[in-house]
């Protein structure tokens, strides 16, 4: 056994097989500046604290030596490291300079109470060696207009961008192969929720549709999600108010063949009142207004004249009629059921209309945008 693998942080550093005491001086103890640093909870910023749950982690990744990893809220780089050692190379997204610069430093440096070892020439290549690894991107990943080329996304995530995080990350291009992600429990139960259940929203339509199937068990039967395992609050400093899960999402490859953009319109629609008839929802009289602008601009681009009698109402409620889903409300509908009424929307000339409503929901109230801007012979791609 070598020098290095003999040192016990419990008995002090080895020097040609002797213990030497170091002692403890408060300019010492002051170096480990993990403990002292603040965290901004309001960023989501919990670290973990348990190097169990670390390596559990790790483990249940399946780190290739060949894959770059994508870690989003690296904080003081408990993970990061144990990353850096399995992959070939870890691009740590973090909002805040000072753990970016905490980070740095943790990958640089070498620690003080291994300064008086023999070992200490391999130990400073081992971290030079990490930092050749480490690609750090400061500031916003969900404002970022493009994300890296990566194969596996592993994070504890900020809680505050769970669910925009889950959408772009199936809507990836390339495909990542799969996410090992934490999240608050309740969220994790929401990627997972059914027809029916209170939790069953947007999200679990979404994840649904975009991610891959697996059998959980005889009695769960297919899932999109696998629940990896359970973290308690106590785990993590400062302890958040919630427990959190370790959850596994794989996207569909290939993704399935339709428009996102008219989909994630549809879906915004729909779950604006979850507990209402699809019916009394496109009755509204700003979401029919919405639709006629929509139409309206669409048809000018694509220098199309707008018929004199068209009644936007009525065009809807056939729609809904022959698609016999009016009354259906959309907690309680499939995916099948939501494919069949995209479907009719697009067989009755909806289909750039919902397509803006994506964008007009993703930006402020129900209302117009006038940050859209609809370009000549725009085609929205099916295979998104």
């Amino acid at each position: 056994m070598g020098v290095c693998s003999q040192f016990s942080s419990n008995s002090g550093p080895f020097i040609m097989g002797k213990t030497m005491k170091v002692k403890k001086t408060k300019a010492a103890a002051g170096t480990s500046n993990t403990q002292a640093l603040p965290f901004n909870t309001d960023k989501g910023q919990h670290i973990l604290k348990n190097p169990n749950i670390v390596n559990s982690i790790i483990l249940k990744s399946a780190i290739k030596s060949t894959d770059t990893v994508l870690e989003v809220g690296p904080g003081t780089g408990n993970l990061t490291v144990k990353l850096l050692e399995q992959a070939k190379k870890v691009i740590a997204c973090e909002i805040d300079p000072r753990m970016v610069a905490e980070l740095n430093k943790r990958v640089m440096g070498t620690p003080n109470s291994v300064k008086f070892l023999p070992c200490v020439t391999y130990i400073n290549l081992l971290f030079s060696h990490l930092h050749n690894k480490l690609e750090i991107r400061p500031g916003d990943v969900m404002k970022a207009e493009e994300w890296p080329y990566f194969d596996v996304s592993v994070a504890n995530l900020p809680y505050q961008i769970s669910s925009p995080f889950v959408f772009r990350l199936l809507l990836q291009r390339p495909l990542p192969r799969y996410a090992v992600l934490m999240f608050q429990k309740e969220f994790a139960d929401r990627l997972t929720a059914k027809p029916g259940d209170k939790e069953y929203s947007r999200l679990s339509v979404n994840v649904q549709l975009l991610a891959k199937k697996f059998d959980a068990s005889v009695h769960m039967g297919a899932q999109t999600v696998e629940h990896l395992m359970k973290v308690k609050r106590t785990e993590f400093r400062p302890p958040p108010q919630v427990d959190s899960a370790v959850v596994r999402i794989e996207p569909k490859n290939p993704p399935p063949n339709i428009c996102y953009p008219e989909w994630e319109g549809m879906l915004r629609l729909a779950f604006l009142r979850k507990n209402k008839t699809l019916s009394s929802i496109f009755h509204q009289k700003q979401i029919i207004e919405l639709l006629r602008q929509n139409y309206e601009a669409i048809a000018k681009v694509q220098k199309k004249k707008v018929p004199e009698d068209l009644d936007m109402k009525t065009h809807i409620e056939s729609t809904l009629v022959e698609s016999g889903l009016g009354e259906k409300r959309a907690r309680h509908m499939t995916i099948e059921d939501f494919l069949k009424l995209l479907l009719a929307f697009n067989k009755n000339e909806f289909t750039n209309h919902l397509a803006l409503f994506h964008k007009q929901f993703s930006v402020g109230p129900v209302k117009l945008s006038r940050s859209i801007v609809i370009k000549p012979n725009t085609v929205y791609p099916h295979n998104l």
